[in-house]
C-alpha cells in the first residue's frame, strides 16, 4: 500500500470516528432536552408524534376559534382542562417517566398530575411535597439517581425522587435564601448539554425600585449542585420569574417585569437574553438602556445605561403585562410558520385602571432568535371584553413536539392542555 493510499484510508477512519462521536453527543443532548413522554404506554404525547398527525393548512393559521372551555385558541387545535381544583399552580416540569409536576405556590406544595391512561387529562392530583413556604421553581434531574430540586422563598431544597412511586426522601437544604420583600418567587433552570449539569436560580428584587443591600436579590445565581454554593451569573434583573433555553442557539432567555410608578406605558416589560457576567441595568436602566432619571438622579462621570456596561433588553413588551412563562415552538408537529417562535404568558397587569396582558402571546422570531414581526394573540379569553374580573391568568408554559402545549393558570387553579385537533 503506497503512501497516498494509506493516507486516504487513515482519513476515512478518522472521519468515521468523528461522525460517530458527534452522533452520540447529539443523541444524548436530545434525550436530555426532551423528557421521554413515549415511556408512558398509551400517552397522548406518544400518539401525537406519529405520522398520522393531521396537517394544519396555512389558511387555518389565519383564524382563532373559541374552545370548549371558553378560551380562544388557534384553529386546528383543541383545548381541555388537564387538571383543576388546585390553589395557585405555577411552575411545571416533567419527571423522568413523563408525569407532570407542578408547584402550588400558595398551598406550599409540589403536586404530581399523572395521566396513566393517556386520555389527555390527569387521573388524580398527588401531593409530592408539602409544608413549604411559597415553592415556585421545580426541576427533576436524573444523573442517573433522580433528584427533585424545589426553590421556595427562603431555601433551595433537594430531595431524592422516585419517578415510579412519585415519593421523595432524604430532604436537604442545598442553599439558604433571604425571604420577604416584594417578590417571593424563586425560579430554576437546569442547563442542558453542552452546558451540562448546571442549575440557575433567579431571585427577584425585594422592592419595586431601590438599591438592594442583599447582593442575591434581583439576580440570577448559578448553583453548585454538590456544595450549594451560589455564584453570580447575571445581575440587574428586577424579577425574572421564568427562564428557558433557545433550542437552536442554547442561549438563556428570561422574562422580566418593569417597575411601577412611571405611568401606564412605562417602563416596558422585557424579554432578555441572559449572558453570564452581564448587568441588565435595574434599578437605574430599563428597556433598550433607557435611564430611569426619576429614580436615579446622581451625577455620573459617564452616561449611564449603555453597552457594554449595561445590557439592553432583547425584546420590549407592553408595560405592565407581567410576563411569566416562556417557551419556544418546536418544529415537529407544529405549523412551519411558527417554528422557533416565542410564546410568552402575559399574566396581566395588577393595576385596576389598565387592562393589559391576560393572554399567551406569540412572537415571531427567526431561527437565531431575532424578532421577525409584531407579537400576536395565541391564546386569549382570560379577560372579559367589558369590565369584569379575569377568569384566569396564564403562568407557566410547557411545549412539546407533536403539537402539545400545557399551561398553568394560577387564578383559576387549573392546568390546561392544548393539542392538535383530530382530522
Amino acid at each position: 500500500m503506497n503512501y497516498a493510499t494509506r493516507r486516504a484510508v487513515m482519513f476515512t477512519i478518522a472521519a468515521f470516528a468523528l461522525a460517530t462521536t458527534a452522533w452520540g453527543v447529539l443523541t444524548l443532548w436530545q434525550r436530555m432536552r426532551t423528557p421521554a413522554l413515549s415511556r408512558i404506554e398509551g400517552s397522548a404525547e406518544d400518539s401525537a408524534t406519529t405520522s398520522t398527525l393531521p396537517v394544519i393548512e396555512p389558511s387555518e393559521l389565519k383564524g382563532m376559534v373559541t374552545s370548549s372551555v371558553g378560551l380562544v385558541i388557534p384553529a386546528g387545535f383543541q383545548l381541555v382542562v388537564f387538571a383543576e381544583g388546585m390553589n395557585t399552580p405555577r411552575d411545571m416540569t416533567l419527571d423522568e417517566r413523563g408525569t407532570l409536576l407542578v408547584s402550588d405556590t400558595a398551598a406550599g406544595s409540589v403536586l404530581a398530575l399523572p395521566d396513566t391512561n393517556g386520555d389527555g387529562r390527569a387521573d388524580e392530583i398527588i401531593s409530592v411535597v408539602s409544608g413549604l413556604k411559597n415553592p415556585h421553581g421545580i426541576v427533576q434531574v436524573c444523573r442517573p439517581d433522580c433528584f427533585l430540586y424545589v426553590a421556595e422563598e427562603n431555601a433551595l431544597r433537594r430531595y431524592a425522587y422516585d419517578p415510579v412511586t412519585r415519593h421523595v426522601s432524604d430532604p436537604a437544604v442545598l442553599a439558604k435564601l433571604s425571604g420577604g420583600g416584594l417578590h417571593v418567587t424563586r425560579s430554576l433552570l437546569y442547563l442542558t448539554p453542552p452546558e451540562g449539569d448546571r442549575l440557575l436560580l433567579s431571585i427577584g428584587s425585594s422592592c419595586d425600585v431601590c438599591r438592594e443591600e442583599n447582593n442575591l436579590r434581583a439576580t440570577v445565581q448559578e448553583v453548585n449542585l454538590k456544595t450549594g454554593e451560589l455564584t453570580p451569573f447575571a445581575v440587574g434583573l428586577r424579577n425574572s420569574v421564568f427562564m428557558a433555553q433557545h433550542p437552536v442557539t442554547g442561549d438563556i432567555w428570561a422574562t422580566d417585569m418593569g417597575r411601577d410608578g412611571l405611568g401606564d406605558d412605562l417602563p416596558p416589560d422585557e424579554v432578555n437574553i441572559v449572558t453570564q457576567g452581564r448587568n441588565y441595568g435595574w434599578p437605574i436602566c430599563y428597556g433598550k438602556n433607557v435611564h430611569d432619571e426619576e429614580f436615579d438622579t446622581n451625577v455620573y462621570i459617564r452616561n449611564p445605561c449603555q453597552e457594554p456596561t449595561e445590557a439592553a433588553s432583547h425584546i420590549d413588551l407592553d408595560a405592565h403585562v407581567a410576563p411569566l412563562g416562556l417557551a419556544f415552538v418546536p418544529e415537529e408537529g407544529w405549523p412551519e410558520a411558527w417554528w422557533h417562535n416565542l410564546l410568552v404568558a402575559e399574566h396581566g397587569t395588577s393595576q385596576a385602571d389598565v387592562r393589559r396582558g391576560y393572554r399567551i402571546a406569540r412572537m415571531p422570531l427567526d431561527p437565531q432568535g431575532n424578532p421577525a414581526g409584531e407579537a400576536q394573540d395565541f391564546i386569549t379569553g382570560f379577560l372579559p371584553e367589558k369590565d369584569g374580573d379575569p377568569i384566569g391568568r396564564p403562568a407557566d408554559l410547557l411545549i412539546f413536539p407533536g403539537g402539545t402545549l400545557y399551561f398553568s393558570d394560577d387564578t383559576a387553579g387549573k392546568v390546561y392542555r392544548m393539542a392538535r385537533a383530530p382530522s
